[in-house]
């Protein structure tokens, strides 16, 4: 609870009526201006508490016009109606004066955002830019000076972006620029405030003009109009995060542009806001584009232009304000979110700006966010409002006076019973407890702290102390002393008060008799506590100090305790208290923290304890003055705020506290278990704040208008509540006090032991039920067992027997609560354990049934239709039933038979209810009471309402109409109604009208029995078909024993499923197209007997592929497959699969069924089936043969598979084989394959020879004699390991390969050689020539190309010829371009004057797939070796 104390500024007397007032944005410091009728003008300063300034104070003979406080410096500028612009520089009162430029009266004065320029305008349209140096001057030449000829009304200039100025300096430095360069160095350095604002910065200036235009200026001089609107301008704003123009004329038209980097604005919308357009409008702008206005109506009105809504606040006269009361001015405080308005009647207006709703939930938006609080009294009309750079302050101006209100939080303590509760600026509540009596104290000071003890009252206002003391019944002045501590506490007759590095003794007098010195780093006194006999001590230094005060003189109880030492990153201390005993103290700090705004803690003299309550913070806290154990402490909720947690850039965490949430938590706190919850509750609603903790009870201060009713003229501001241990227990003695705590204390650490021996010699019920209560908070079901036996609660402790049956701790425990009457604690455990179906049937049981229904709607829409139906059974009770009632039975959806026995005795208000319900189910009911009452006619109609086709025939029937009843049987085909009808038909022996309606009925066994009984054999053929295999049967039958239609017999005992009976009969009568269509609706469950019979059957008619599977079904596998090789049928994979025994079906020895298998896949593999085959061998288990079949399909990619996943050697070696039969010359997947299976296979000695291959592929193919070096190599390798059993063959083999690898080594040599010495590759080359087995190991071709291509680079083409003509000599079939280059042959054709034949095609002897085509042009492979 907050309260405001104003002060009247303290003006000179030349002073006149004030007109503006402006608060500096940092410092509290106010500037009025104010006019003189005899003097002039004036402009004067003030502190906070109204005191003027000394040197604050100009006068002249005109009137200021304008008042403009620099941002971060203490100087102001004020313009002048003769056109003089003055500047006043704080604290020495410093004033100067600007170049004389206007000529005029001021009318536009701005600072820039970061104070480097300061902006004239004059009403002859004179603007003029000033710069501000970096020490804070003025320079006497203005940068731009412009001329627009006509009025200047209004001017902003747009703010610089963050760190814009410092690039532009960096920008400058790197160009060589010396200046900006030191200037640059400068700022980086700089740590004061007042210096980093003095920087340059980038100037761009939007300035009206009376005829609605606006101009754009820059520092350079550049000016051009950018709007132009069709009214004069009354508000111009600029919203910077958005670089958006704002203005409004005075028709009320609001426009916003968007501003381009140079100045150019676009249009970005029009809107015409509602109000009274015409006159002068205050319009403010707050946060994120939220534009408010007062314009002297009885509303404000708020535009938010991000969201694009509007809307309005309105005064409550149940607050205080009149009727006709109007708004004139507005003021937004951003810190507090609070929107102030002044009246026409002296009131100040104030909305709270909320994020979220009361719980934190639901945040909330537009007009919903705004509470308007109760209003703060002033006398006059008031046109300004002002709030000032200390949240805590306003400025008011009422034309005749300026206030400044100073918030300030009602002081109230607790002491000894005795309650103090400030209820205005210099009235107190007192209330004495042990009395019963009440007492209002008015004092002639501003209260700023109250202290109380069991006589006596304190309070002091900062200058004064002020002692009161009870003399019977009155109070009574016993003395007042200056003093200006801050803090006070006082103990018996001893008043203690801090001043730097001690704290003062004093009498109620205020005479000192003691002094308590504190050390120079222990720092000064802030914060007195005393508890008991105990005082703590907390200094700004953050040291804490205990004194015992039981002696005569206070003595010091421990020494001093250093808490930055204990908790690191500890802030400002705002609260310190102690315990009973002194030997614990609790500290209210703040430390700054992702996670939390303000923790606080707990220190003992021996041990430190720190407790957070998750999302929440403390405010306050108290300890027992009599139990040492007991400490609590009062938390809100932290939330973000709606405007700082959408517009903090800073990143600062901030918070909006919710006192709505506010919960008050106990502890027991020892130095043997430390700190132990012991109790939390939410705070009562109408208390304001927790006052202090005295056992049995909690202490609350009410909220204003909340307070208990009082008979005296002094209002009850404090209330008290029972603790939880206590309820019922309020006035038990002392004796009992004490063993109900020591009860509740070793409940909470878990000692039962002492628990029950602390309570053992207690008698009384009261106490029991009490002990039981807290149970239901500490959840102990087993004492509250103890508990309810002892109270005698025979009831109580049967359900919670009976409720053991809950899985739920908390539903158990809320059971309790309902036999002890705590049914808050028991529908909050109902919810908190999600149990609402208990829940529901609690409110039922309480009689909360609206409850109970928005329970059942939301979570227990199972029990939903019960629930609607017991409330409407409560509801019965009441007059009238049928209105209360009926509701409810309909959404329980029980109104069918409920609501007409509720009104069978008011015939015409039932029939009424059944017209308006149009219900099936109930015109079906009315039509039944009206054919009951004989009324067929009225039936009729209502039955046709109901659709209940079955009781029209009936009634029609009754009547004799039996056309209307075959009609309407017949347009409806309702089955009953036809079967009603067939029987009135066969009563009057119309057999064809019965059996007509018998079908439509589907009654079709009454109709076979009529066209038995009547002969009516076509008929009953088809409804036999129609009706279920006994009727067909029976219908079977009645052909068979007759003699005819037996082809109708054999088809209806197949049809239903009699297919011996129908074989036998059809085999009997020779009817084989019946047979052929019985046949197919066998399977392998019919009678094996009778498909052996069906397939004999087939196989004499020739069927075979039907008696194939006949033959499959009856489980004859190999009769069928013999069947299909004698009359070579096709083998399908159907038939296939068929024929498959499973493995675990038992039809047959598995060597039978391998045998089938592998009988089934040679019959495949006759077929050319192979992929069958080779499945149904693998089947078998006979892999080889399943590999063999895959090997005739030639399905690659399967035989890869296959030989992978069976890991057998020989079917390793047959992959290989395979693979190696295709061109795997051009695949190397697949020589990689065959290498992998030779060497999975152990062929080692195959392996040799396809290495060979490659090699010989190498040289043939590609002349890559290395690869082919490496193949060879491999190749003998793997026949040197090879385990073969003819080893002199291997020895043959491994000696053949030996001799290749030389010879390849050697033509290797020679063409490497060639380069470095061709000489001696030309004499390997012919001894190569001389090897007698050099082909095939090195083609002939090749050596001698090498020396015909050596020949003739050496020129000599005649050496060149012959050995040409050698090469061709021994082969003779070459195609010689192929092994000598077309170069070289050109050559020597020129030099010897021959020509070659070229043969058609390629002499190759391995290419046999490649093209006999003549190449034209052969690129020589051995060119440039």
């Amino acid at each position: 609870m907050a309260v405001y104390f104003d002060h009247r500024i303290e003006s000179p007397d030349s002073a006149g009526s004030p007109i503006r007032i402006a608060w500096h944005s940092t410092y509290p410091v106010l500037a009025v201006s104010s006019v003189n009728p005899g003097n002039g003008g004036s402009v004067d300063l003030y502190l906070q508490q109204g005191e003027h300034v000394d040197h604050g104070h100009i006068e002249r003979p005109f009137q200021p016009s304008l008042l403009r406080w620099h941002p971060s410096r203490q100087t102001l500028a004020v313009g002048w109606e003769t056109g003089e612009v003055l500047l006043q520089s704080q604290p020495n009162g410093d004033v100067s004066s600007l170049a004389g430029v206007h000529r005029s009266c001021i009318t536009v004065l701005e600072w820039s955002s970061n104070g480097g320029y300061l902006v004239s305008g004059d009403k002859m349209g004179v603007l003029v830019v000033w710069k501000v140096d970096s020490r804070g001057r003025i320079q006497e030449a203005p940068v731009v000076k412009h001329d627009y000829k006509m009025h200047l009304t209004h001017c902003v200039i747009r703010p610089v972006l963050p760190g814009e100025d410092l690039v532009k300096l960096a920008r400058a430095a790197v160009s060589g620029d010396e200046n900006a360069l030191d200037m640059f160095n400068w700022k980086k350095t700089s740590k004061g405030g007042q210096n980093k604002t003095a920087l340059q910065d980038t100037l761009t200036v939007f300035a009206s003009t009376d005829d609605g235009s606006v101009h754009s200026l820059d520092e350079k001089g550049k000016s051009f109009a950018v709007v132009k609107s069709d009214s004069p301008i009354q508000k111009l704003l600029y919203l910077a995060g958005r670089e958006v123009l704002v203005l409004i004329t005075r028709t009320l038209l609001l426009s916003q542009y968007s501003v381009g980097p140079g100045g150019e604005t676009q249009e970005l919308m029009k809107v015409k806001l509602s109000g009274k357009g015409g006159q002068t409008s205050d319009i403010t702008w707050a946060e994120k584009g939220l534009l408010i206005m007062a314009s002297g109506e009885m509303v404000i009105r708020l535009w938010d232009l991000e969201r694009d809504e509007n809307y309005v606040l309105s005064l409550d006269e149940n607050l205080g304000f009149e009727v006709g009361e109007t708004l004139n001015c507005v003021s937004y405080c951003s810190a507090k979110g609070i929107l102030a308005a002044g009246t026409s009647r002296g009131r100040i207006a104030m909305w709270r700006k909320v994020g979220f709703s009361s719980h934190g939930i639901q945040k909330l938006e537009g007009k919903g966010q705004w509470v308007l609080q109760t209003p703060v009294e002033t006398e006059g009309n008031i046109i300004q409002l002002k709030w000032g750079s200390n949240a805590n302050l306003l400025a008011v101006n009422t034309v005749s006076a300026v206030l400044i209100l100073c918030e300030h939080v009602m002081s109230a303590h607790l002491s000894q019973q005795v309650a103090a509760v400030q209820l205005a600026p210099n009235q107190l509540s007192l209330s004495f407890f042990s009395t019963g009596t009440r007492h209002s104290l008015r004092t002639d000071m501003h209260i700023k702290g109250v202290c109380v003890s069991k006589d006596t009252v304190a309070v002091w206002n900062g200058k004064q102390i002020t002692v009161y003391e009870l003399s019977g019944p009155t109070l009574r002045h016993a003395g007042s002393f200056p003093c200006d501590s801050l803090a006070v506490a006082m103990h018996e007759e001893n008043i203690y008060t801090v001043e730097p590095s001690r704290v003062q003794v004093r009498t109620l007098q205020g005479t000192v008799k003691q002094l308590l010195p504190f050390a120079e780093v222990e720092g000064n006194p802030q914060l007195l506590s005393v508890c008991g006999n105990f005082l703590v001590v907390g200094t700004d230094a953050a040291y804490i100090k205990v004194f015992d005060l039981s002696r005569r003189e206070a003595k010091p109880h421990c020494g001093s305790k250093s808490l930055t030492d204990l908790i690191p990153g500890l802030g400002c201390i705002t609260s310190v208290k102690c315990n009973a005993s002194g030997t614990q103290v609790s500290v209210l700090a703040t430390r700054v923290s992702r996670s939390f705004l303000l923790r606080s803690v707990i220190v003992t003299v021996i041990e430190m304890l720190i407790f957070e309550l998750c999302g929440r913070f403390p405010v306050s806290q108290f300890w027992d003055e009599s139990e040492q154990r007991l400490f609590v402490c009062e938390t809100l909720l932290t939330m973000p705020s709606l405007s700082q947690a959408e517009n903090c850039d800073s990143g600062e965490q901030v918070g909006v506290f919710y006192s709505e949430d506010a919960l008050v938590v106990s502890f027991f706190s020892t130095q043997e278990y430390g700190l132990l919850l012991h109790d939390s509750y939410p705070r009562p609603a109408g208390m304001e704040a927790l006052l202090a903790l005295d056992v049995p009870f909690y202490y609350f201060t009410c909220k204003v208008g909340e307070e208990a009713p009082a008979p005296s003229s002094a209002p009850e501001m404090v209330s008290r509540r029972p603790m939880r241990d206590f309820v019922g227990l309020e006035d038990c003695d002392k004796s009992t006090r004490e063993a109900m705590l020591n009860f509740s204390f070793y409940l909470t650490i878990g000692d039962m032991d002492e628990a029950f021996k602390s309570i053992k010699l207690i008698k009384s019920e009261a106490v029991w039920e009490s002990m039981a209560r807290m149970c239901v908070k500490t959840k102990r079901l087993d004492v509250a067992r103890v508990c309810l036996g002892n109270m005698g609660h025979a009831r109580g402790a049967r359900a919670l027997r009976e409720a053991e049956a809950e899985p739920e701790v908390d539903a158990r425990v809320a059971v309790l609560a309902t036999q002890l009457g705590m049914l808050d604690d028991a529908e909050r455990l109902y919810k908190s354990c999600h149990r609402y179906d208990l829940l529901n049937k609690f409110y039922q049981a309480a009689g909360q049934w609206q409850k109970a229904v928005e329970t059942a709607e939301s979570h227990d829409r199972v029990h939903l239709r019960a629930t609607y139906y017991s409330y409407a059974k409560h509801l019965e009770g009441w007059a009238p039933r049928w209105a209360c009632g009926r509701p409810s039975y309909e959404k329980s959806d029980t109104y069918r038979f409920e609501i007409p026995r509720m009104l069978l005795e008011d015939l015409p208000a039932l029939e009424l209810y059944v017209s308006k319900m149009k219900d099936k189910s109930l015109y079906k009911w009315w039509a039944q009471y009206l054919e009951s009452q004989s009324k067929m006619e009225a039936a009729l109609k209502y039955y046709e309402f109901a659709q209940d086709y079955l009781s029209l025939v009936r009634v029609h029937c009754y009547l004799s109409n039996i056309p209307k009843a075959a009609e309407i049987a017949n347009e409806t085909g309702n089955r009953a109604a036809s079967y009603h009808l067939a029987r009135q038909y066969e009563s009057q022996n119309e057999i064809k009208q019965s059996i007509h309606f018998y079908t439509r009925a589907q009654a079709y066994n009454n109709a076979i029995r009529l066209c038995k009984e009547n002969e009516l054999d076509d008929q009953l053929m088809n409804l036999a078909l129609l009706s279920n295999p006994e009727d067909m049967m029976e219908a079977a039958c009645y052909y068979e024993d007759k003699g005819v239609h037996m082809d109708r017999a054999v088809m209806l005992y197949h049809k239903a499923g009699h297919f011996s009976k129908a074989l036998e009969l059809a085999f009997a009568t020779q009817q084989f197209a019946a047979l052929q269509l019985i046949a197919e609706d066998l399977n392998e469950n019919s009678d094996p007997a009778l498909l052996a019979r069906c397939s004999d059957f087939f196989i004499e008619h020739g069927q075979y592929v039907k008696a194939v599977e006949l033959l499959v079904a009856a489980k004859k596998y190999q009769e069928a497959l013999q069947l299909c090789v004698d009359h070579s049928l096709t083998i399908t994979e159907d038939l296939a699969e068929q024929m498959t025994a499973s493995r675990d079906s038992g039809d047959l020895p598995e060597a039978t069924r391998r045998q089938v298998l592998e009988q089934i896949a040679d019959s495949c593999m006759r077929q050319g089936n192979y992929h069958l085959a080779t499945k149904k061998y693998t089947q078998a288990g006979n892999k080889l043969k399943a590999m063999r079949a895959l090997l005739k399909s030639g399905d690659t990619e399967k035989i890869v598979f296959f030989a992978g996943v069976s890991r057998q050697k020989e079917i390793y070696i047959m992959a290989a084989n395979y693979l190696q039969s295709l061109d795997w010359r051009k695949d190397p997947e697949i020589m990689k394959n065959i290498i992998s299976f030779y060497t999975k296979g152990r062929a080692l000695d195959l392996l040799a020879g396809f290495y060979d291959a490659c090699a010989q592929v190498e040289i043939d193919e590609y002349q890559n004699y290395e690869k082919a070096l490496g193949a060879l190599t491999e190749a003998y390798k793997c026949l040197a390991k090879a385990k073969v059993r003819n080893v002199q063959e291997q020895e043959s083999k491994l000696a053949e390969l030996q001799q290749k690898l030389t010879l390849v080594k050697k033509f290797i040599q020679a063409r490497r050689l060639y380069e470095e010495d061709p000489k001696e590759a030309v004499r390997l080359c012919e001894a190569l020539l001389e090897e007698p087995d050099l082909d095939p190991a090195v083609r002939v071709g090749d050596v001698y190309g090498l020396l015909v291509e050596h020949h003739c680079h050496q020129g000599s083409f005649q050496v060149a010829l012959r050995t040409l003509e050698e090469m061709q000599r021994r082969l003779p079939a070459i195609n010689v371009g192929y092994y000598v280059s077309h170069q070289s042959l050109d050559a020597m054709q020129r030099a010897m004057g021959v020509t070659f034949g070229r043969a058609g095609g390629r002499s190759r002897r391995d290419s046999g797939g490649e093209d006999d085509e003549v190449e034209e042009e052969m690129v020589d492979p051995h060119q440039g070796p």
